[in-house]
């Protein structure tokens, strides 16, 4: 699947949001910040279709937690990405920050987007495990988006990507 997909899994996930982890911020934007919050959404959203918990790859914070809080999940965490979001609604994150094995491997990533793509390439290089609660939000990110290893799928990766081909 090329770039301009994006747009075709975005439209068939807005179609089956049905709850408030899917909602789409519909506030007037720029466009560069509006484009960035649909990717974001869509991770989101992906994670959710595919029946996984998105708090098992994501964390959201806001400004006013603790370092104490944010060290001790950092700690407790395989794989995880934190967003540490800003007081002002619709900000777009001060800080999104990838961990893995309880280490912050890296910071600065600015979108969750972003810090998908180079966690994937973490994953790759380190021939990590994908955790075994979002098996099928990483092969989704494996084989649809990122092409790699296309020629099986379970029947739930299977069934999304015969929709999008729709």
């Amino acid at each position: 699947m090329g770039g301009g997909d994006c747009g075709q899994i975005c439209a068939f996930l807005k179609q089956s949001e049905r709850s408030s982890a899917c909602q789409f911020n519909r506030r007037k934007k720029s466009g560069v910040q509006q484009q960035i919050d649909s990717r974001d959404a869509v991770i989101r959203c992906l994670i959710h279709f595919l029946g996984e918990s998105t708090e098992e790859l994501i964390k959201d914070y806001q400004q006013d937690v603790s370092k104490d809080v944010i060290e001790q999940d950092i700690k407790d965490s395989v794989i995880k990405i934190l967003v540490l979001g800003n007081a002002a609604e619709g900000a777009p994150p001060t800080d999104v920050i990838i961990v893995i094995d309880g280490t912050e491997v890296l910071g600065g990533c600015k979108t969750l987007t972003n810090a998908c793509i180079l966690l994937m390439g973490f994953v790759y290089s380190l021939n990590l495990s994908y955790p075994p609660k979002l098996k099928y939000t990483f092969e989704v990110f494996q084989k649809l988006l990122l092409e790699l290893d296309d020629l099986k799928f379970s029947p739930k990766v299977d069934s999304l990507r015969r929709k999008l081909l729709m």
